[in-house]
């Protein structure tokens, strides 16, 4: 139903990790070319797969739309199936009424009688069918607010998903600047 691979491409469009940025910045700070790339494909690698991890599970909100819209035509399209049908109903009941008085007037009690109980039973038909629909009306909202809080769990599971990778990143990068930092001050010592 959802083409998860255009969900993922939208999503990973919007963020964007300049891998060769980050190479070029490691080997400034002394790494090699290889270690540097190994150290950003790693780092890619994870930010990539988290990414699709939380991308596999949302669903987008035209998605979501669009299903809405069609249960709305859906309950229109029958709600003017169901007033046609009673429509034809009572045309054909009316119709058969009129013949049976002209043609049998001895019956008349009887015949009354029989619209009566016809006249009842559509109803009845009809309220229980009205009240099937208002269920299942509620049943659908009940579960698109189940998808709504879904997808503001995984949207906050994926904030907090990135939120860790920023901060290891971080802390990996301060873990280098300072050893780095700590080499250059060596190198002055030793020059000095």
């Amino acid at each position: 139903m959802l083409k998860r691979s255009g969900l993922l491409r939208t999503f990973t469009r919007q963020v964007h990790f300049d891998t060769r940025r980050f190479v070029i910045a490691l080997q400034r700070e002394g790494f090699t070319p290889t270690q540097s790339e190994g150290v950003v494909r790693i780092v890619s690698k994870a930010f990539n797969e988290g990414i699709k991890s939380v991308s596999s599970q949302l669903v987008t909100k035209e998605t979501l739309s669009k299903m809405t819209y069609q249960q709305k035509v859906d309950f229109t399209k029958l709600r003017g199936e169901l007033q046609t049908m009673d429509r034809s109903e009572f045309t054909t009941v009316q119709t058969e009424n009129e013949r049976i008085r002209s043609d049998l007037e001895k019956l008349k009690t009887k015949i009354k009688e029989e619209i009566t109980k016809t006249s009842a039973g559509v109803r009845l038909d009809l309220n229980l069918e009205k009240g099937r629909i208002r269920e299942e009306g509620s049943q659908h909202e009940l579960h698109i607010s189940e998808i709504d809080t879904r997808i503001d769990q995984e949207v906050a599971n994926m904030k907090m998903q990135i939120d860790s990778v920023k901060t290891q990143v971080m802390q990996w990068l301060i873990g280098v600047c300072t050893g780095t930092f700590a080499l250059v001050l060596a190198y002055v010592r030793l020059l000095s």
